[in-house]
């Protein structure tokens, strides 16, 4: 289903996902801003809303990017690929238009994340790059463990003790 990027009902549930996170990450700041104000009490339900806020968000993920098709090397490279376009796209084109706009603060911002996304992805690169490394050398024990299983049923097999 996460791959049907045309089916409305996908599109759907990317911009609930993205309206859930927005709620979330705005409550906790506004929570952060709250409690630098002495209003505990409205922080604490900000805090509290931001985490049901958060629980929406995974259920929509959920449907989007189903737990049982996930792969520690999948989402790797989706976090490698969502970096990339973050750092090669989408902040250099909000700083272009900040520019355009003369907001000098909004540049220095996307600078900055263009660089950590830039870094993010380079992170992710580098975990993916392991973790292959990790179950390819895993792969090979596994081989070798199911070629002494396998010497082990063929000595049964021939009716040879199997020590």
């Amino acid at each position: 289903m996460a791959d049907n990027k045309t089916s409305v009902t996908i599109q759907n549930l990317e911009a609930a996902f993205a309206g859930e996170s927005m709620a979330n990450r705005k409550y906790l700041y506004f929570a952060r801003r709250a409690r630098e104000l002495g209003a505990d009490d409205v922080a604490a339900v900000f805090e509290s809303t931001a985490e049901q806020e958060t629980a929406h968000a995974f259920g929509h993920l959920e449907l989007l990017y189903p737990s049982s098709e996930l792969t520690v090397e999948r989402m790797l490279e989706m976090a490698v690929e969502g970096e990339t376009y973050e750092y090669t796209e989408m902040y250099p084109k909000f700083r272009h238009l900040a520019m355009e706009e003369g907001n000098t603060a909004a540049v220095k911002e996307m600078d900055e994340q263009i660089e950590e996304s830039r870094e993010h992805a380079e992170m992710f690169q580098a975990v993916l790059a392991k973790a292959a490394k990790r179950f390819a050398a895993l792969a090979k024990v596994e081989e070798r463990h199911a070629g002494h299983y396998q010497d082990a049923l063929d000595a049964v097999k021939a009716g040879k003790s199997a020590a």
